[in-house]
């Protein structure tokens, strides 16, 4: 019997399983401020440090201030038990929130895009930006120093989510645009508040998700975008990615909607979920050479949904789909081996088209994760709803989330570390992880203790510790009567430091320009090299010389690789012939030829 089968089979016996999962509503607080229309992104962090999950926005189409008080960066404060209060600071908003601690002083900061960048100031003034917390959850300095897009006519980007591409030590930025034409793009951290691009793209229309993981196991960050130009890309540690979509099958002209990343079985890849056209829920798995494997299984191949979310609801070792849209919820429990089972449908009120769709915070402290939401309801008005898993926790107990089997980590490099805790009402946990690299039985060195009990922690994994094929991940929960002690079901690897070059490739070399293909019927790929501290334009030219599209601009230096979907800078898509795509910097003028086919 596996070690996995066997955690499983003690915690079943000793603490018992929610298989029939039910949720019950608990959204006292949330209706301030009302909120107007359109997508929106949440987070369930704990922002504020103190042991409760917090909910996290920048806000629907009202905000800042359209027909609603909504306004920059709000949080609604939870106080253990699903009752929420709220606080905003800035004056912009719609748009996507990230969270993690950029910096590493031990506050979470706040990454995020949008269309309504109305701010006089700093902060809020650009469609993607970061800026630093200071443990309140109220008040942010903008640290966003080489974060743009390159649009000389941006239009507004979106969902956004935090990653350490490069394992250096620092969560970097990825974002997707809102509606279309801006793109997908990547940024690489620095640590003293400058940035630079290192993969991007412009054009191409977009579901607005985005979010990051790890489909092939390597150790290295990949990503899930909502967009036309595709899905899923493999990183390679360095910045640069590649689109991997290979069979998957098509998901609208938009692109796959409401995706989602999580490992299903347990090897340590993570498996890609989204809504397919017809709105049913697909499942697959990534086999290496651009092709996939569908893990599907009895899900419904259509229905009413319109996100999807992977998290283990019922905590029994494996992930677990769940979906939404059309005022519809649903949780199917997996088994790892790509079969699902209905656990439970609730309905919001009608017509509940999905703005927002998150799974995974534990509002309560019962040990099982809830779920919260945006939905358009009557007269076409956003309402942000959670709903709390009802069961009740009788004793303490630990669960380990993530890592959980056959991850890779490198030194150095950040991650969450994910857990989930049920502690009896009345009663306060702390949280005490340690790291073994010899196997279950340790020995043991200290990540952190004394940490609140709010399911994630950001662990940087030191440069000195012994790389191991054979690491787990102790978690002890302690309370002012009892304890209670679980290990990572199986073994996750950390592997040696990665080199990276300065300022994370960054090239100081001889900049460089590629083109492919050409001749070309469909958009073009453009590689570019720009030397470092050169401020660069890239420039679309007919064969008389007029200026047709200014593609983009790079601050600061650094290599990428950009679409051009063969639109002027009126959004129009230019006539077949002969064009010239120039990089201009104060040095240096380059220039290649590209020809458009029928």
């Amino acid at each position: 019997m596996s070690r996995l089968l066997l955690f499983v089979c003690f915690f079943s016996l000793t603490y018992g399983f929610v298989y029939a999962l039910d949720y019950v509503e608990s959204s006292q607080g949330l209706e301030n401020p009302q909120l107007e229309s359109g997508r929106t992104e949440l987070e369930m962090v704990d922002i504020n440090a103190d042991g409760n999950i917090d909910i996290l926005s920048i806000g629907d189409h009202g905000s800042p201030y359209i027909n609603t008080q909504e306004h920059g960066v709000m949080v609604w404060f939870g106080n253990g038990q699903g009752v929420w209060n709220v606080y905003q600071n800035g004056s912009f908003g719609y748009g996507g929130i990230a969270i993690g601690d950029i910096n590493n002083d031990g506050f979470m900061d706040i990454g995020y895009g949008m269309h309504h960048n109305y701010s006089g100031t700093d902060f809020g003034d650009s469609i993607i930006e970061a800026a630093l917390g200071d443990g309140t959850g109220q008040n942010w300095t903008p640290w966003d120093d080489g974060i743009s897009i390159g649009d000389p006519n941006p239009w507004g980007m979106f969902c956004t989510d935090f990653a350490d591409i490069n394992n250096d030590g620092f969560l970097d930025l990825g974002g997707n645009s809102f509606g279309g034409d801006d793109g997908v793009h990547i940024f690489i951290n620095h640590g003293d508040g400058t940035w630079h691009q290192c993969f991007g793209f412009l054009g191409g229309m977009s579901r607005m998700d985005f979010l990051f993981g790890d489909v092939n196991g390597d150790g290295f960050a990949d990503f899930a975008a909502g967009h036309q130009y595709g899905s899923i890309y493999l990183g390679d540690g360095n910045g640069n990615f590649n689109l991997v979509d290979g069979n998957l099958p098509w998901g609208g002209s938009n692109g796959r909607r409401g995706p989602s990343l999580c490992d299903i079985d347990n090897d340590g890849n993570q498996e890609f979920a989204f809504i397919n056209a017809n709105g049913g829920i697909e499942v697959w798995k990534w086999q290496g050479n651009n092709t996939w494997q569908d893990f599907s299984g009895n899900l419904p191949d259509s229905g009413p949904y319109e996100s999807t979310q992977l998290y283990d609801m019922n905590i029994d070792g494996f992930m677990d789909v769940s979906a939404f849209g059309n005022s519809t919820v649903t949780v199917w429990l997996g088994n790892g081996t790509g079969n699902w089972t209905q656990a439970t449908t609730f309905y919001t009120p009608s017509p509940g088209y999905r703005s927002a769709f998150r799974v995974g915070g534990d509002a309560d402290h019962n040990g099982y994760p809830d779920i919260a939401l945006v939905a358009k309801e009557a007269n076409g008005i956003n309402h942000l709803r959670f709903f709390k898993e009802t069961s009740v926790s009788e004793s303490l107990f630990v669960f380990p989330i993530y890592p959980r089997a056959g991850e890779k980590f490198y030194k150095g490099s950040v991650h969450f570390i994910h857990w989930t805790c049920g502690v009896p009402q009345g009663s306060i946990a702390t949280i005490k992880l340690e790291l073994s690299t010899s196997g279950p039985s340790g020995p043991w060195s200290l990540i952190v203790s004394g940490y609140f009990n709010n399911g994630r922690y950001q662990w940087q994994i030191p440069t000195t510790c012994v790389g191991s094929d054979n690491c787990y991940i102790r978690y002890t929960a302690t309370t002012a009567t009892d304890t209670a002690v679980a290990i990572t079901p199986a073994s996750f690897t950390i592997l040696p430091i990665v080199a990276v070059s300065e300022h994370n490739n960054v090239s100081t070399e001889i900049p460089g320009l590629k083109i492919f293909p050409t001749p070309t019927r469909d958009r073009i790929w453009i590689s570019i090299k720009t030397a470092k501290n050169e401020d660069t334009k890239i420039r679309i030219f007919d064969n008389t010389g007029k200026l047709v599209k200014d593609l983009f601009k790079i601050k600061g230096g650094g290599k990428l690789k950009i679409y051009w979907d063969r639109k002027d800078n009126n959004g129009k898509e230019v006539p077949l012939g002969i064009y010239f795509i120039s990089l201009q910097s104060r040095r240096t003028k380059l220039q290649k030829k590209i020809i458009l086919i029928k």
